[in-house]
């Protein structure tokens, strides 16, 4: 991927970033359009293309913040194949048979791996969070503290324990976490 020259639309991507109103804007005037008529041509409406819109702009953020995306295609197809894999997956939930006939892009495009790779780190996401939700109240605060806090001494501070209690119970606490995930059949389904 570090061989392929960045795209130019990485600027809306740096837009996300810096949540600039102007990239945001064009962003639904320019590709908005085209995910609203296709979810609608396949069983949505325009609510339903909202949302998918909204949750994939977010899965995009979050993955520009914490994997430092960079595109090599045009925004729009990333874009677009990202709204229409998260379509395809709220219909299969919705109904047991899934039947849209389009042409299907080759497997070296760049788009379609860079839109794979987002979905997977969304999807991972998910994971993650629905399996973080089932932690108690003192291991979800002591990871939280973690994430905000650098320093375990000031993370034991913050939460009013030992350093000795506090990185014993964050090492407890994330291995409860990868037991959780690891023994998902979701975490079995996408590392596949």
């Amino acid at each position: 991927m570090s061989a392929k020259k960045i795209h130019e639309d990485q600027k809306y991507i740096e837009g996300l970033l810096k949540n600039n109103s102007f990239i945001i804007q064009a962003i639904y005037d320019k590709f908005v359009p085209k995910v609203v008529n296709y979810i609608k041509q396949n069983s949505g409406n325009e609510d339903q293309a909202k949302d998918v819109i909204q949750e994939t702009l977010i899965t995009i953020y979050n993955q520009a913040k914490e994997k430092n995306l960079q595109i090599t295609c045009p925004f729009d197809a990333y874009f677009f194949l990202l709204c229409k894999r998260k379509w395809l997956n709220v219909i299969k939930k919705n109904t047991k048979e899934v039947t849209i006939n389009e042409a299907v892009l080759s497997k070296g495009d760049d788009a379609h791996e860079l839109a794979l790779e987002t979905a997977l780190f969304g999807e991972k996401q998910v994971l993650f969070n629905t399996m973080f939700e089932k932690l108690g109240d003192a291991c979800k605060a002591l990871i939280k503290a973690t994430f905000k806090i650098k320093s375990m001494e000031e993370v034991a501070a913050s939460l009013g324990v030992t350093y000795a209690y506090a990185r014993k119970k964050k090492s407890l606490c994330i291995g409860q976490l990868t037991k959780l995930v690891q023994e998902s059949p979701r975490f079995k389904h996408l590392n596949n």
